[in-house]
């Protein structure tokens, strides 16, 4: 039956259902415990009240079996037809796979092991027009029929989660890192503030913004693409160890490690440096590990990789000049172009220190596995990092690999608002798209006086790709951006 079809009789049943006197989408169910707390008080004579999904049927002349789903657990009904009102076997009839239905009666285990409900009563609560894919598990565990298409999965999320419990826990996963690294922040003395999303000037980042409009102002305004300058400011404050966990936006190209709405968690503490934050990271992957029920031993994508600390730590520099076999930073932009043409990097890119970059990612970055502090980026590269002392053309910056996923950026901040301001305004005169954008209420803040700061930004999308071995980030991020459908 095409699914047109199947639409159709499931139509059909909704109106015949109607038309015997059951209102198929009633407003609430009462006398309702989950079914994991069911599963758990086990055999009882007395009446349970459980809700939940119709994922399996089987009919046996008089009786019926099924399997109710919901609350992360399931649970087997036994309906008999000669103990039950004839209006309620009719209205079973008429259930489909996918029904939301309500239940009620003694529970107790049958000669097969199995927890089941003697249902007494029975409501429907919510008809299903459209039928669930049905992936069964056999004996040994092996799913049966999935459901890989990943555009219907994708855009159809709440399918995903009905018949995919990997797709499922990985939600449940991300939620899990979620609330371990807030506990953590928040335990170390760390307060959770919001910025505006919506923003004058964008800036903490070199990324092309949303641009949208600003009616009652009459002028255009920006989806942030970082936190950092709000959080700084906050900061300033007095606030001295803050951070905020929430969307960055960025108009840029999409691919397996990037989104253009994306989640990040930002966080500065005074006093701290880009040593600090090494350790701050070590610490938040630890956690997040264990809010998995992980060890520090894991497998992404077919390779083991060991999260325990201390990460290991080499320098942009010399690792660049390593891996290429040369010294890059010293070539023109010319050459760099020539060689990135060799290895296909950074098409139609002319800017010698973006070309420096993307071939750093090429040799380097993209090749590392086991998890990796890339320190001391040049400053060309790190316009809101201090000056590594004693080291020229350096800063205190570093970004954390693994198993070629970047997981964080981390600055000793830039705090000297004379030195700050030379650098945001030769960024602007470079950039004809930010010309006028130097945000003079950030460089208030820093005249005000900022104390010396850790700063790090952690992706979060991306953490928890690694945590659950996900492919894609569209596999970590609930309902990802697709393309409008045609016609």
């Amino acid at each position: 039956m095409a699914i047109d079809e199947h639409i159709e009789a499931r139509r059909s049943k909704l109106a015949e259902l109607r038309r015997s006197g059951v209102e198929p989408y009633p407003v609430r169910a009462v006398d309702t415990v989950a079914i994991p707390e069911a599963r758990k008080a086990g055999d009882t004579e007395d009446p349970v009240g459980i809700a939940g999904r119709l994922t399996a049927r089987r009919e046996h002349g008089k009786t019926l079996f099924a399997d109710l789903k919901g609350q992360g657990g399931s649970i087997q009904l036994y309906f008999r037809r000669d103990q039950l009102p004839e209006e309620l076997w009719r209205m079973l009839e008429l259930l489909d796979l996918g029904d939301i239905v309500w239940v009620k009666g003694p529970v107790f285990t049958t000669r097969m092991g199995e927890l089941t409900v003697r249902v007494v009563e029975a409501r429907l609560l919510a008809k299903s027009l459209r039928p669930i894919p049905v992936v069964k598990t056999d004996s040994e565990g092996v799913a049966h029929d999935e459901v890989t298409d990943r555009e219907l999965l994708y855009r159809h999320r709440c399918v995903d989660l009905l018949v995919n419990p990997s797709s499922r826990k990985r939600f449940e996963d991300r939620a899990r890192i979620i609330s371990a690294l807030r506990s953590y922040l928040d335990g170390n003395g760390f307060l959770e503030v919001e910025t505006p999303i919506l923003q004058p000037l964008y800036g903490g980042a070199a990324a092309e913004p949303f641009v949208t409009h600003y009616q009652h102002q009459k002028r255009d305004y920006y989806l942030r693409i970082a936190t950092e300058l709000y959080l700084k400011r906050a900061m300033v404050g007095g606030f001295e160890r803050v951070y905020e966990l929430g969307k960055d936006f960025r108009n840029e190209g999409v691919d397996r490690t990037h989104s253009p709405e994306f989640t990040q968690l930002e966080l500065y503490e005074a006093y701290g440096d880009y040593q600090v934050m090494m350790r701050r990271m070590e610490d938040m992957v630890e956690c997040s590990l264990e809010a998995c029920g992980l060890d520090h031993s894991i497998v992404y994508q077919g390779t083991e990789v060991d999260l325990s600390p201390p990460f290991r730590r080499i320098g942009y520099v010399d690792s660049l000049r390593e891996a290429s076999g040369e010294d890059l930073l010293s070539r023109p932009a010319a050459d760099l172009r020539k060689l990135a043409d060799r290895v296909d990097v950074a098409p139609g890119t002319t800017d010698r220190w973006t070309l420096i970059d993307k071939l750093f990612d090429h040799y380097v970055a993209d090749r590392i596995v086991q998890p990796t502090f890339v320190v001391d980026y040049p400053e060309e590269l790190s316009p809101l990092a201090k000056a590594r002392p004693g080291t020229e053309g350096l800063t205190e910056r570093f970004e954390v690999f693994v198993s070629g996923l970047e997981l964080g950026n981390s600055f000793s901040e830039q705090n000297a608002p004379t030195v700050q301001r030379e650098k945001l305004v030769a960024q602007a005169r470079e950039d004809g798209v930010r010309e006028g954008s130097v945000d003079e209420d950030f460089l208030y803040a820093l005249e005000t006086g900022m104390p010396p700061a850790g700063g790090l930004g952690v992706g979060l999308d991306r953490l928890v790709m690694l945590l659950t071995d996900a492919d894609s980030i569209r596999d970590t991020i609930l309902f990802p951006h697709l393309r409008l459908r045609e016609g």
